[in-house]
């Protein structure tokens, strides 16, 4: 994973959500959300099905009323906004486009559709939409029909439509959930590139943790409604919140501990606690990929080996470690000789996340 480092620019902020809530009948969609973006943002909302994150996404496009909260975008009241003065393209997953209408008529459509006193004319509408075809990189399929273009290009098509409005804010919600992964990763460079280019606040919602950490100035995390945690990407993955965040963004190995003083202990291995870390029983957590192989005579924790098998540079070891079975990734330097089925190793976690039991 290439992580995105936070921007600390001085920009001012864009949008502000504080305090949002909404229900469908007695089921809380979001539960007093509150969450900023810069100006110029790209903000990945993050979460499983059900967490909240589209429902926020079509709260800022005008598509949902909440019951509860606020929403300003350049300190102006968004709520109290008719959908079409606020000014904000939006992009779904099935890219929902006419399928009638040339790939120039669907880009121009936000235009064209404009009352008479705000419409450009018909030679401004064609010079905004020749551009906007150099920047998602369709030159000369203008007059094709979605029918003759591939997903990924009906995709760049749609974003070219939400940007064909000079929108002040670009709302996507999963926009490559259709795309196979090839074309997926594809996509995922050029959409950011886009959005430098673009020079828009963009909210993007994905429950792809790795299209998230990849993309995204600031992530936000949320379950069940609720947020969970907000950071920088390299933030959120070295420094999970919860325990839930931690085995959100990545593979997660866990087995109980105690920490007494400064030190953690797991079954008959101890090592220094982490700083910061709760006292008494705990639950530990580390990534498959961050553990040290050591002889059985050696530090660490006792694992027996079901399975190995080699991937490139490295290799996966089923095992089971106090009584726990999990998948490990050794890399070749790392591992100790003769990894078979039956051998009896120990293993160390190297980066272990602590939180309080229960």
């Amino acid at each position: 994973m290439n992580f995105r480092q936070a921007d600390d620019t001085n920009s001012h902020l864009a949008l502000e959500i504080k305090g949002v809530s909404k229900a469908f009948g007695r089921f809380p969609a979001l539960k007093n959300v509150s969450l900023q973006a810069k100006d110029k943002e790209f903000l990945a909302l993050l979460g499983p099905s059900g967490s909240g994150k589209t429902t926020l996404l079509r709260v800022l496009a005008g598509l949902e009323k909440p019951d509860a909260g606020e929403v300003r975008f350049d300190d102006e009241d968004f709520l109290a906004l008719p959908v079409r003065r606020r000014k904000v393209g939006m992009v779904f997953q099935h890219y929902a486009l006419f399928r009638h209408m040339t790939v120039a008529q669907n880009i121009a459509f936000g235009l064209t559709v404009r009352k008479r006193s705000e419409k450009p004319s018909k030679s401004e509408i064609a010079d905004r939409v020749n551009h906007l075809l150099q920047l998602v990189q369709l030159e000369g399929l203008d007059k094709r029909f979605p029918s003759q273009l591939s997903g990924g290009q009906r995709q760049r098509v749609a974003l070219a439509r939400a940007l064909a409005i000079e929108p002040k804010m670009l709302l996507l919600d999963e926009p490559f959930g259709a795309l196979d992964a090839q074309v997926r990763r594809e996509l995922r460079r050029w959409l950011r590139e886009l959005h430098d280019r673009a020079g828009v606040t963009t909210v993007f919602v994905t429950h792809d943790q790795e299209e998230a950490l990849d993309l995204a100035d600031r992530v936000a995390i949320l379950k069940d409604g609720e947020l969970i945690q907000l950071g920088a990407p390299n933030a959120v993955y070295e420094h999970p919140a919860t325990p839930f965040v931690f085995d959100f963004l990545g593979q997660a190995c866990r087995l109980p501990g105690v920490i007494d003083g400064d030190r953690l202990r797991v079954a008959d291995w101890e090592s220094a606690a982490p700083e910061g870390a709760p006292q008494g029983a705990v639950e530990v957590f580390f990534r498959p990929d961050e553990v040290a192989f050591a002889p059985t005579d050696g530090a660490g924790l006792a694992a027996e080996v079901r399975g190995v098998a080699q991937r490139g540079p490295d290799v996966r070891i089923d095992c089971v470690v106090e009584g726990a079975t999990m998948e490990l990734i050794g890399h070749g330097p790392t591992l100790p000789p003769g990894v078979t089925p039956g051998l009896a190793v120990r293993i160390k976690p190297l980066r272990p996340q602590v939180y309080a039991a229960g």
